[in-house]
């Protein structure tokens, strides 16, 4: 029912917003005040024309909007230059700096101009301009920046190295990068293949191949055949002895195999493969088996990670795998029928091999906590385990609650900070920066909005941020008031954070489906923050992000009359969004965790996730293969709890909504209503 969240189309928006846009900028003295004014209209129809690359209309509209002095003039005149930035000079570039010092766009397009600078081999230009560059978030900026630093003799070799191998995707700079430092012979062949290895691994074959090219054409080549044939290639080195080079191609060969057929790579492996390659090699193409088999929730994962690690062992050195490539080691540990002892103890592995960062994620602390836990064999394990779970527990997320109940103990609602002052508020309210997020996001440019507000947000501390979270509350921006409260560190507003706008309706609804309505507000949020005009690429609308289908379908079940366009309006939204609920509830025997995965990814898909052995259901919640409802159905179940509490409800505890455990469905249930969308 959810998919990715995005504004309505500007067309639809500027008729239905732009009219009574009408915000709480009040009493304003350092910066004007935003409001709705006729230039609404031009503005969007700037960011039409940009959309449609009428470069002649966008500059019209954005001569218009400055001649009306409109606030968000900035906005279209970004547009209209970085329309035009290949093409553009450094005096029109400086200019514009000059027009807009300190904002969001004057930064914005210098991230820009850096770009175009190192596509054009600027180097004395991008060197100046990257001195006043602050967001420093672009990883292509930051490859141009290093390369620029490493040509003119700065020892970054370790950085330049640490930023090539994280590189996501086959841009200029960190391809230019790389060249520089292979050239150099920074580089060194292990590292290139690698990198290879990590391309294949995220299914991005044109990277894999540019990242060959720094070994050879020839390499290159040779890399392309192989993903694309991966098993004749297999094949062919079979009948000869294996060379350096081979048993690499090999190895990719071997993981792109697995990614569209376990068992065939498995076999491959153990039919000789697997005595031909290097204990390096061979540990990571079981890795890359064991990681495809796991995603697909094949008993066999753990056994095949087992022989990687085997592998890893005769080789006697740390594996280069990646932290995605661990992190399905220990769901496969999580998901497996062996014995305690084995399990728990690769999961430890697992997450003691991840980086730094990997390891200090909540979901890796909690885990190696309940490993370390299970595996105890002293007292001194026993509190270094509670330690980490009391580390924790001080936080209200899905992990924070679930340490707090090892712990044995219910979680901790955090006391509420000192209300906000006047001033406190009155300097948000002055805040131009917090102003123009606000006054795009209500005008549909959310986009623009979140970064704008995102940008004016850095540096802030917890007083502020609350400060800025209020301002969008009361402009009724319930996304940007959560995700602007859920920035502070040591003050926690719940009121902020979990708001119940709608809650005599919402509660209505539940009550007449048999809902908590505690569990209602927990998904609502986690779907739209409660901004009931969001529309999703997939065409979810509404409160609950109901497909048009599944609205028809469901109307259709409980005997409601639908009117046509009507499913967006938010007693209709909430009727439909929770009678489908209800039914998955029904399906799933009432478990909360397959009902709320069922909701996101739809009931087929948890339908073939509990097959298999019978797991701890929060194992299980782990091991969902796609990350989005994987958080999805954490954060759901853990904002349930949050909202059972704040209303002063006597509600399940997080592990409660859980499960104890998760397994196929027992044969004296009902079979699954398959016509459930």
């Amino acid at each position: 029912m959810i998919r990715r969240q995005t504004p309505h189309s500007l067309t639809r928006l500027a008729s239905r917003l732009a009219p009574a846009l009408v915000l709480v900028f009040v009493g304003l003295s350092a910066a004007p005040a935003v409001r709705a004014q006729p230039g609404d209209d031009a503005l969007l129809q700037a960011r039409e024309a940009l959309s449609r690359k009428n470069g002649a209309a966008l500059a019209a509209l954005r001569d218009q909007l400055r001649a009306a002095h409109h606030p968000l003039t900035m906005w279209a005149d970004y547009w209209e230059l970085s329309s035009r930035l290949p093409s553009a000079i450094q005096e029109e570039i400086d200019a514009f700096y000059a027009r807009w010092p300190g904002s969001y766009v004057e930064d914005r397009l210098r991230n820009d101009w850096l770009l175009e600078l190192g596509r054009r081999r600027d180097w004395d230009g991008f060197v100046r301009d990257h001195v006043a560059y602050r967001m420093r978030d672009d990883r292509e900026v930051a490859c141009y920046d290093l390369l620029t630093r490493f040509l003119g003799g700065q020892e970054v070799k370790t950085q330049a190295v640490d930023a090539w191998l994280a590189q996501r995707e086959n841009d200029d700079g960190c391809r230019q990068l790389g060249r520089a430092l292979a050239d150099a012979r920074v580089l060194r062949a292990d590292d290139i293949w690698h990198a290879i290895r990590l391309a294949v691994e995220a299914r991005r074959p044109a990277t894999a191949r540019a990242t060959g090219a720094l070994i050879s054409d020839a390499t290159a080549q040779a890399i392309d055949e192989t993903l694309r044939k991966p098993g004749p290639m297999l094949e062919r080195g079979m009948r000869a002895r294996a060379s350096a080079q081979q048993q690499q191609l090999a190895t990719l060969a071997l993981m792109q195999l697995a990614a569209n057929d376990v068992d065939a790579a498995a076999k491959t492996l153990q039919g000789g493969w697997s005595r031909k390659l290097s204990d390096e090699l061979a540990a990571a193409a079981w890795a890359g088996v064991g990681r495809q088999a796991a995603w697909r929730q094949q008993e066999q994962a753990f056994d095949y990670y087992e022989l990687a690690w085997e592998r890893v062992r005769r080789h006697d050195a740390d594996p280069r795998w990646s932290d995605e490539t661990l992190a399905w080691n220990v769901r496969a540990a999580l998901r497996s029928a062996q014995p305690d002892r084995p399990r728990w103890a690769a999961v430890q592995r697992s997450i003691a091999a991840m980086s730094e960062r990997a390891r200090q994620t909540s979901a890796w602390i909690y885990w190696q906590a309940r490993a370390l836990a299970a595996n105890a064999r002293s007292e001194d394990d026993r509190r270094q385990a509670a330690a980490l779970f009391a580390d924790l527990a001080v936080g209200v997320d899905y992990h924070a609650q679930l340490a707090a109940l090892e712990l044995g103990r219910a979680a901790r609602l955090p006391a509420s900070p000192p209300p906000l002052t006047e001033a406190e508020l009155d300097a948000a309210r002055q805040t131009p920066g917090l102003q123009r997020g606000l006054a795009l996001a209500q005008l549909g440019l959310r986009d623009e909005g979140r970064r704008e507000w995102n940008f004016t947000l850095r540096g802030m501390s917890d007083r502020e941020l609350l400060a800025a979270a209020e301002l969008a509350c009361q402009a009724a921006d319930w996304q940007i008031c959560i995700n602007t409260s859920e920035r502070t560190r040591s003050q926690i507003d719940l009121r902020q954070r979990y708001p119940m706008p709608y809650l005599d309706a919402i509660r209505r609804q539940a009550r007449e489906c048999g809902l908590e309505t505690a569990l209602v507000l927990g998904l609502i949020r986690q779907e739209t923050r409660f901004m009931a005009s969001l529309r999703s690429r997939a065409g979810a609308v509404g409160l609950m992000q109901v497909m048009p289908a599944t609205a028809r379908w469901t109307a259709r079940r409980i005997g409601f009359e639908l009117a046509p366009g009507r499913v967006d309006e938010v007693d209709t939204n909430l009727r439909l969004g929770t009678s489908y609920l209800r039914l998955l509830l029904d399906d799933f025997g009432g478990s909360q965790a397959l009902a709320t995965a069922g909701y996101n990814a739809g009931p087929g898909r948890p339908r073939r996730w509990r097959e298999g052995p019978t797991v701890d259901a929060a194992a299980w919640a782990e091991n969902i293969p796609f990350p989005e409802t994987r958080d999805y159905v954490k954060t759901v179940l853990a904002n349930a709890s949050i909202y059972a509490q704040l209303l002063g409800e006597t509600a399940p505890s997080l592990r409660q909504r859980l499960g104890a455990t998760i397994g196929p469905r027992a044969a004296t249930e009902p079979p699954p209503d398959t016509a459930l969308p």
